[in-house]
């Protein structure tokens, strides 16, 4: 049985954005949305986890949890989805510190 999904992409290739536009509708830029099938939401979210490259993905899609839905991340992103007691929750990453190099005066 179809079911709605939403993808919600950052930085990411043309050509992925193109074959996510396929299924769905790209109802601002970088997020996604439509009804699939299980089986071509499992696909497309293969394809997006091979082909995200330096950039990030979060895929939202209805589940039999608590909340009803299931949080699925692809590429590296300061908010990381933490199963708590059957709850997900978002848990915020520090920020890479950035190395300053010293320059001799």
């Amino acid at each position: 049985m179809p079911s709605m999904l939403v993808i919600a992409t950052t930085a990411v290739p043309d050509h992925l954005r193109g074959a996510l536009s396929r299924w769905t509708s790209e109802v601002v830029p970088g997020i996604f949305v439509g009804t699939v099938s299980a089986r071509v939401r499992d696909q497309l979210w293969q394809v997006v986890t091979e082909t995200v490259g330096n950039g990030a993905a979060v895929l939202i899609h209805p589940a039999p949890t608590e909340q009803g839905y299931a949080i699925l991340t692809a590429g590296t992103r300061r908010r990381v989805p933490e199963d708590f007691d059957g709850l997900t929750l978002i848990r915020m990453t520090a920020l890479q510190e950035v190395k300053n190099e010293q320059t001799p005066f």
